[in-house]
């Protein structure tokens, strides 16, 4: 059987909450990120990193906190950032 739009909506309703409480969440924290006197200076692929951090932090605390998807992929895109850095030695 297909999956309609509002299938794949119904389910990601049931599993993140609301969208418009996940985007409450997941703007305010964006704009704590972007109002810091350091966000400026990130590499974009920083930047991005944590712009899709901060999502998956609003899904978790708008939604299923035990769903572990969320958290592997908190790890994916910190390693993605992680291994764009130079090593400074610290």
């Amino acid at each position: 059987m297909t999956q309609t739009i509002n299938d794949t909506l119904a389910e990601r309703g049931s599993r993140y909450g609301d969208f418009t409480d996940h985007a409450d969440i997941a703007q305010a924290l964006q704009d704590v990120m972007r109002a810091s006197n350091g966000w400026e200076r990130l590499p974009a692929f920083m930047r991005q990193a944590l712009t899709v951090i901060a999502d998956k932090i609003a899904r978790i605390l708008n939604g299923d906190p035990h769903y572990k998807d969320n958290w592997h992929d908190l790890q994916g895109y910190a390693k993605l950032a992680e291994d764009r850095c130079n090593d400074t030695g610290a």
